[in-house]
């Protein structure tokens, strides 16, 4: 029968006995199965679900897996039953070879909440190995004469099973001269020796062929055979002796190679080729490990290294060694050596798990990582010491002996910090210590944790006015250092203050660029300024925002000719006619035009010329106030009347302007302008006939409008002056002015703190403003001189002259 099919053939009641023997429980936070080996392929080891307290239908979710170096390969877990099975075949005798104890470890990891359990499988051994000799067959040489009990140390059986199931008894086959006894080796382990019951004879038989049985002590018990040439030999009566039947050596893996560790030493008292010894390595089940580590000497029994050797690999070696001497005689011993471990390999760090990225806003203590740690070095030379090598808001948890988790230890915030190159080192204890590094990268992702922020709180535009519609007039940008839809940002316009038209009528904005538009064409004369409130928000969810304050000024454009107030042009289109005392002296204020402009500033400032006159040399007018004034005295033989342009122009650029006509009549009295205006106008008849029927006209006007004045200052003046008629003739040619007109110009060239009618003087020194009451009536007697104007007394003043009230008077008729 095939020693493997009657070893299975045994294997069938052990494992079902095995299997309803596991035992579970948890010790120190650990859990411990026990099986027994060669269980089949997806056998039930045990519910790890139950022992764990899981419940079933979360395995999936909380992501239970296995976690470890070697023992995935032999374990699984069923997430729908929550079982643990059997992954492949499991061999003890391979994992642990001869030790006493053979455990395969692993992690069970769960998450949500995360959870590392530390599972021990024990592997029990069955007799699935059967004892066996290396060699088949033995050959033993015998002196004729060795007298009967001498002792030959045979080859002893290996088994790889342990207990009962290792080697437990040998059995000889039947024969006269030889019985089989046994010897207790110091390790424990015994060997059996052939005992020459009775004498042998050379010439009777030279050779005998024994068979030599070895059964372990399974259930069924496993057998192996040998067989055993003896060889009687003439002669040879000593077997070679080794100094010690045990030798032990300890090594430091970093021994060099063909570095000596052992010189055996055998003596035979024979002498000649019987003396002569040979060393050799005896090939066995128990040394196999040994090939091609070590060499030994055959002649002077040195063993050395042939390769380095490697604690994390074997820890220790048996050599089975043996003396043989020329004669064929046999000595063995054995060679125990002990590998210490010395600190060469480095710590190794493996990362299980990963958050990346995390949310800024995650809370402190929030787990980034799982990582392992592992050291195939043992003692001090494997024990890890394991930090973040930077100050980094991240700390290591030990979970677990090999297991660590990163923590973040304070709130994270994207904007200053977007990723984190979180270095990881592990240093072992060893002497010198080793080290590895591994560098983990975080990345942070955002949240709408910042709101838009402009440069700063208020922003001043300039635009001009009469602007093209529509044209950009300022832009606006606000920061937002969030990223994504968080930073982008839409911008918005309101006003803060009460408009008498809506702030869309005049302005819009772009709200993904911030640039404003006029929606039309601006008047400084009717809105010097506009505040507007301009509003950031971004795209996140909820949505934050900011303000701030943009004040547009409008700029002044030079658009508005000056407008005359006097002469008004609203006398139908006519020049105004001044009387002129022929006695005037030189410098006397004959009158005063008197303008007003629209604009501002230096497009503001008005000047006066005379545009068209016809002897410059009689008149002259200030270019400042308007004031025209004679230049010299009149004599017989000048003109009656003077016909003057006066055009008034403003500072602007270009410079605009308007023109005035007036007449001017030199005459004492009303009685002698007529004649004097017929005898002109006769005299011109002769030029223009046209001219002739212009001057009667105006003759026959003026004469009406004189007679009318009369009456006035008739009625008005209680005393009568000198020259009342060339008084009230002068006074009344200045036309009423509607005090309306000012309210137009308040913003112009004569701005004053109160409303204000004018009352045009024929002399500068004369008061031109009148107070104006609050409810807008005018007493009449309540004038005002204008250089007491700045005084601020406000004390009412009555009219220095006559002509005052007249001039006041034919205002008031007027309104």
């Amino acid at each position: 029968m095939d020693p493997h099919e009657h070893n299975y053939k045994g294997l069938g009641w052990q494992v079902i006995s095995l299997l309803l023997s596991w035992l579970c429980h948890s010790v120190s936070g650990q859990i411990h199965y026990s099986i027994v080996e060669e269980m089949r392929k997806d056998s039930v080891i045990a519910n790890i679900a139950d022992d764990l307290g899981l419940d079933i239908k979360q395995l999936s979710s909380r992501k239970l897996r296995i976690v470890s170096r070697a023992s995935e390969r032999y374990f699984y877990v069923n997430l729908d039953n929550g079982n643990l099975y059997i992954k492949d075949r499991i061999d003890r005798e391979t994992l642990c070879g001869r030790e006493t104890s053979c455990f395969l470890t692993f992690d069970a990891v769960v998450e949500k909440p995360f959870s590392i359990f530390k599972v021990k499988v024990e592997i029990q051994d069955i007799n699935d190995n059967s004892p066996r000799f290396f060699h088949d067959k033995f050959v033993i040489e015998i002196i004729e004469f060795t007298a009967p009990g001498a002792r030959f140390r045979l080859q002893n059986a290996e088994d790889p099973d342990l207990g009962s199931n290792s080697v437990q008894t040998y059995k000889l086959s039947d024969n006269q001269h030889f019985s089989l006894g046994e010897t207790m080796n110091p390790d424990g382990s015994r060997s059996p020796e052939l005992v020459l019951e009775k004498p042998l004879d050379r010439e009777i038989q030279n050779n005998h062929e024994l068979l030599i049985s070895v059964l372990d002590g399974g259930n069924p018990k496993r057998s192996g055979t040998a067989s055993i040439s003896i060889i009687v030999t003439d002669g040879n009566d000593n077997a070679p002796l080794f100094t010690e039947n045990l030798y032990k050596v300890v090594l430091k893996e970093s021994i060099p190679v063909n570095s000596t560790i052992l010189i055996l030493n055998a003596t035979d008292t024979d002498e000649g080729v019987n003396a002569q010894i040979t060393y050799s390595f005896t090939k066995t089940s128990g040394n196999i490990h040994h090939t091609g580590v070590f060499s030994i000497h055959p002649v002077k029994g040195e063993i050395k290294t042939e390769r380095y050797l490697d604690f994390e690999e074997t820890k220790n070696y048996e050599l089975s060694v043996q003396a043989k001497d020329g004669g064929g005689l046999v000595a063995h011993a054995k060679v125990l050596v002990e590998v210490l471990d010395e600190n060469d390999n480095a710590p190794e760090i493996s990362l299980t798990s990963l958050s990346s990225p995390i949310p800024e806003d995650s809370e402190p203590g929030t787990m980034i990582a799982l990582i392992e740690v592992h050291d195939q070095d043992s003692g001090e030379n494997g024990e890890i010491d394991c930090y973040i090598i930077e100050d980094l808001p991240f700390y290591l948890m030990l979970s677990s002996d090999n297991y660590y988790r990163i923590v973040s230890r304070t709130v994270l915030d994207r904007e200053k910090i977007p990723n984190y190159n979180i270095t990881i080192k592990v240093t072992d204890r060893g002497f010198p210590p080793l080290s590895s590094k591994m560098t983990i990268v975080l990345e942070i992702s955002d949240v709408n944790d910042n709101p838009p922020i402009f440069s700063k709180s208020t922003f001043v535009a300039y635009v001009p006015e009469n602007n093209l519609p529509g044209a950009s007039i300022f832009s606006i940008q606000a920061s937002d250092p969030d990223t994504g839809d968080n930073a982008k940002i839409i911008y918005t316009i309101s006003s803060p203050i009460t408009e008498p038209l809506s702030m869309s009528s005049y302005l819009s904005i772009n709200i993904e660029t911030g640039v404003l538009y006029a929606q039309r064409s601006f008047d400084y004369e009717q809105n010097k300024e506009f505040i507007i409130e301009v509003t950031a928000s971004d795209n996140g969810s909820p949505s934050l925002s900011s303000n701030a304050t943009l004040l547009i000024h409008v700029v002044d454009q030079n658009d508005n000719s000056p407008k005359i107030l006097y002469p008004s042009a609203d006398i139908g289109g006519s020049a105004v006619f001044e009387m002129v005392p022929f006695a005037s002296e030189p410098g006397s204020l004959i009158t005063k035009v008197v303008a007003v402009d629209a604009d501002s500033g230096h497009n503001a400032w008005l000047s006066y010329h005379f545009l068209q006159v016809s002897d410059t040399a009689h008149f002259v007018i200030s270019e400042h106030t308007g004031e025209i004034r004679t230049s010299r005295s009149f004599q017989e033989k000048d003109v009656l009347n003077y016909k003057i342009v006066v055009m008034v122009k403003d500072n602007g650029d270009p410079a605009l302007s308007a023109t005035t006509t007036l007449s001017l009549i030199i005459a004492d009295d009303f009685q002698q302008v007529v004649p004097k205006l017929i005898n002109q106008v006769k005299d011109e008849e002769t030029q223009n006939n046209l001219q002739l029927y212009l001057l009667v006209a105006l003759a026959v006007i003026s004469l009406l409008f004189i007679l009318t004045v009369m009456v006035v200052i008739i009625s008005k003046c209680k005393q009568p002056k000198p020259s009342a008629a060339f008084s009230s003739l002068t006074t009344n040619l200045y036309p009423p002015i509607d005090p309306r007109t000012f309210s137009m110009y308040s913003d112009g060239t004569l701005p004053l703190p109160y409303s204000y009618n004018v009352c045009v003087a024929l002399d500068s020194a004369e008061g031109d403003f009148t107070y104006m009451n609050s409810n807008g009536n005018v007493p009449v007697e309540n004038l005002i001189d204008a250089d007491n104007v700045e005084q601020g007394t406000g004390n009412l003043i009555k009219a220095s002259s006559c002509n005052d009230q007249v001039r006041l008077y034919n205002h008031l008729l007027i309104t």
